[in-house]
């Protein structure tokens, strides 16, 4: 019988890391064959206050603790492969010794921050730029010009997934992904968690990050299409007011999908559903064994 769940996770460096009812869990497939799982209690802040809690608001919340998450798990399961042979820097030696406790989390700072202006710079300040340049050879009409740039935005969210794709290290992060979404439909499903059972199921999810990426595009489209073509530096700055909207707009919609089963709510997944084809791969079994300590462990279920 299939159960509502809202577990989710996210593939990581030989790994997944889910979060549960229980918390959070990340488990690593080591170099030596074995399993290390660590686990940790995660409460959202969407729970901890009504105001962040608020439809619209709380999908904002939810991406940016998704983002800090995401990169501690990466970090954690990143440790297990560093070569332990390898000198300290004078400057590791330097930051050590000047932050001490904190320097975990200024690190996770940095790298939130570098992550987000990277995505800023790469899928909203690009593309109004292209458009832009584009503008006297097509057209000057603003809400032509909002649309040209959402297609451009798409198409180079696209491009980055598929060449990124073909890089050894991230083909396997592909499959780590279709590991976790096989075992959160086996678990769904009320099926034994069993590497043989997990693997009958699909790897295309409706509630996969991939999917509310694609659908920020194309929601962005459509908000932004609301907007004038001012000056550059004014749309960058628009863009970046609204991207809380946005967001918020898109968690709803994903909520929403991985609740119902109409006709328009599958029309709307589709799109997402085809993409994971690309960030989803077939896992082995021994993939799929990391996958599913992590739910267990996530849920409370050993």
């Amino acid at each position: 019988m299939e159960k509502k769940t809202t577990v989710g996770g996210q593939a990581v460096i030989e790994g997944v890391m889910m979060r549960g009812t229980k918390g959070l869990a990340t488990a690593v497939r080591l170099p030596n064959g074995n399993i290390e799982i660590k686990t940790e209690n995660s409460s959202s802040y969407t729970k901890k206050n009504k105001i962040l809690g608020l439809p619209l608001i709380r999908g904002f919340v939810s991406l940016i603790e998704s983002l800090i998450v995401g990169i501690k798990s990466l970090e954690y399961s990143a440790s297990f492969f560093e070569d332990e042979e390898e000198e300290e820097s004078k400057f590791d030696k330097w930051f050590d010794k000047t932050f001490k406790d904190k320097g975990d989390s200024i690190l996770m700072g940095i790298s939130l921050v570098l992550s987000l202006t990277f995505s800023v710079i790469l899928f909203f300040i690009l593309p109004t730029t292209l458009a832009s340049l584009m503008k006297k050879y097509v057209t000057d009409n603003a809400l032509a010009l909002n649309i040209l740039e959402g297609v451009i935005r798409v198409l180079i969210f696209l491009t980055y997934i598929v060449l990124i794709g073909k890089m050894k290290d991230i083909y396997r992060l592909y499959q780590y992904h279709g590991a976790e979404h096989k075992t959160i439909f086996c678990y769904e499903n009320g099926i034994d968690l069993t590497p043989e059972n997990a693997q009958k199921f699909g790897r295309l999810h409706p509630r996969c990050g991939t999917n509310f990426m694609f659908l920020v595009m194309v929601i962005s489209i459509i908000i932004f299409s609301f907007t004038g073509w001012e000056s550059l530096g004014q749309r960058v700055v628009s863009r970046i007011l609204l991207l809380p909207l946005v967001s918020g707009v898109t968690y709803e919609i994903i909520r929403w999908l991985g609740k119902s089963d109409s006709t328009i709510s599958k029309i709307i997944a589709w799109p997402g559903l085809l993409l994971q084809k690309i960030t989803t791969k077939e896992p082995d079994e021994k993939m799929l064994e990391v996958a599913i300590a992590s739910l267990k462990a996530a849920e409370g279920l050993e």
